[in-house]
């Protein structure tokens, strides 16, 4: 009887693994978040391109990023895409928002204000 306990209460106390994979669906509030992000990366490298010479071709790099993001949500959002398309295109777009996140946090190291 013991042992049935036991065996008991050690399936119950397992608990099931936690998911880490990304959610597949982009909401509303994270589209904002990405557009907002790279648009102010946008804005930043190229005001700063206006006095530090270097920082022209980044500028011009920096300017497809909103776009790509745009394809990208296009895909993720269309109710044909297959699904790994779509959740690959979701993971693009959290890439994308996450490099230009991290670029305008490295900008004042950059010299750049």
């Amino acid at each position: 009887m013991r042992l049935a306990w036991l065996v008991v209460l050690v399936a119950c106390s397992k608990s099931p693994p936690e998911d880490t994979s990304p959610p597949a669906v982009l909401s509303p509030d994270e589209l904002k978040r990405a557009d907002d992000a790279c648009k102010t990366y946008v804005d930043k490298i190229c005001a700063c391109a206006a006095t530090v010479p270097d920082k022209k071709q980044d500028c011009e790099l920096a300017k497809a990023m909103p776009e790509g993001i745009e394809v990208a949500k296009r895909l993720a959002l269309n109710p044909k895409a297959e699904p790994e398309d779509s959740l690959q295109a979701a993971s693009s777009v959290r890439k994308t928002v996450k490099q230009c996140i991290e670029k305008t946090a490295r900008l004042p190291a950059e010299g750049c204000p």
